[in-house]
């Protein structure tokens, strides 16, 4: 990995890590999860683009795949905070 690529994923925000234990009860955690896949796809785009500067072509493959798997789990915990979310209903609801 390129120096300007190890910088960019040391830089990360540390406070979007998620639980040991994976479990996730709260629409919250799912937010938080979403916000913490986010980030890291940013990271990792931003360590792609360092990487290309620099001409190292295969770690820029690497870092726009995990990028990319970043977004997905990130819109899929997305998804679950909405789907979770009651009050959401609520308003739905009372808009029909």
């Amino acid at each position: 990995m390129t120096q300007e690529a190890d910088k960019v994923l040391e830089a990360g925000d540390a406070s979007f890590d998620l639980p040991e234990d994976d479990a996730f009860e709260s629409v919250g955690d799912h937010h938080r999860a979403a916000a913490h896949h986010f980030a890291a796809a940013a990271r990792h785009h931003l360590a792609a683009a360092a990487a290309d500067d620099e001409g190292d072509e295969e770690t820029a493959d690497r870092h726009s795949f995990l990028a990319y798997r970043h977004r997905l789990n990130g819109v899929q915990y997305a998804e679950i905070a909405v789907m979770d979310s009651e009050s959401l209903e609520d308003v739905l609801e009372s808009e029909v």
